[in-house]
């Protein structure tokens, strides 16, 4: 931790200390709850003594994620600037009566957080005017001249942010309501006419369309109807081709089992029984730096070829997430080393 920030002095190289044992903690009690952190976090005080430093930590306004989480998101994006950067935006609950806005990257099938805002509500949508603000701050970090697609689902299909998108060159596909009206050729129609006319198995797209009353565009309009669901979905994009619309919107649902992770299959998120949206908002720092260390182990599990030992010899069932925390626990078991590190292997 303290190689990231190397010029740390002060009460920030103290904060970074706590922050380290959040991280720490996290993942070694796989809880939220700050009681259960702080028994799993390092330390020679008492675990009273640490949940005290811990809760301080929480309670402290000065503690930002531009400061201790955005230089790690930023060093994601540029290491795999090289390939396409698919980002997904996509809401969840966390925490007691709070809702997050989440932007996260997808890397090998699982969904890195970039980026978050967190308010008070239950799960529903949040207005386009956050949706902007949220990607304007996911654009300031990624590198000049990388390949960007963006992918959500039918929150987050409003013209004013496909137009701020569309305006940094951005390639995005977004889904939308059936009911939505569309114009072509200066004609109107229903999103739902072309659903009805699509057959399962078949990706139709209409090019140059301007999407609803509003007449923004041009266009694509995709419906897609995948075997293994029960009715077309409907699309919306910048791209040229309807397949590569449906081949990108496919991984969308990985920020699903991101939220999985954080929550039932890891940390234990929904569970930490806060209801500050601050509080919150820091503890995910701790959170989702967690969950980019595990995601470390399981790819380094892969390449050295550990996930032998600490899995099945066969084939691998588990995801990097699931396969970081194994490998975790057997070097803890072990009593071997354990690499500390946040970016993947590239």
């Amino acid at each position: 931790m303290q190689k990231a920030f190397p010029n740390a002095s002060g009460n920030f190289s103290r904060h970074l200390n706590t922050f380290a044992g959040f991280v720490c903690g996290i993942v070694g009690s796989r809880s939220c709850q700050l009681p259960h952190i702080a028994k799993g976090s390092p330390g020679a005080a008492k675990p009273e003594s640490r949940e005290r430093r811990l809760r301080r930590w929480l309670e402290n306004a000065g503690i930002s994620a531009n400061a201790y989480f955005l230089p790690f998101a930023r060093s994601l994006l540029c290491s795999l600037a090289h390939l396409p950067l698919v980002l997904v935006m996509d809401g969840s609950t966390v925490g007691r009566g709070c809702v997050s806005l989440m932007v996260a990257l997808i890397y090998k099938k699982r969904a890195l957080p970039i980026a978050w805002i967190v308010n008070k509500g239950k799960k529903g949508h949040f207005p386009e005017s956050l949706h902007i603000a949220l990607i304007k701050e996911v654009q300031a970090l990624i590198p000049d001249g990388a390949r960007v697609v963006l992918l959500g689902d039918g929150e987050f299909d409003g013209i004013d942010l496909q137009a701020i998108v569309n305006g940094w060159e951005w390639e995005y596909v977004c889904r939308t309501a059936r009911s939505i009206t569309l114009y072509f050729e200066g004609e109107p129609f229903h999103f739902g006419a072309l659903a009805e006319a699509t057959k399962c198995g078949e990706c139709i797209g209409v090019p140059d369309v301007l999407f609803t009353h509003g007449k923004y565009g041009p266009v694509l309009a995709v419906s897609w109807w995948r075997k293994d669901c029960k009715e077309p979905i409907c699309l919306i994009s910048n791209m040229r081709s309807h397949e590569d619309a449906c081949q990108f919107y496919e991984k969308r649902f990985r920020i699903e089992t991101f939220f999985s992770d954080q929550k039932s299959r890891g940390f234990n998120l929904h569970r930490s029984h806060i209801s500050n949206p601050g509080r919150l908002r820091r503890l995910m720092i701790a959170a989702c730096l967690a969950y980019y260390w595990m995601v470390y182990l399981g790819d380094m599990a892969l390449r050295n070829g550990m996930n032998k030992i600490v899995h099945r010899t066969d084939r691998c069932d588990l995801s990097l997430f699931q396969l970081g925390l194994r490998l975790l626990d057997y070097l803890l078991n072990e009593g071997l080393s354990i690499p500390v590190a946040f970016l993947p292997l590239c």
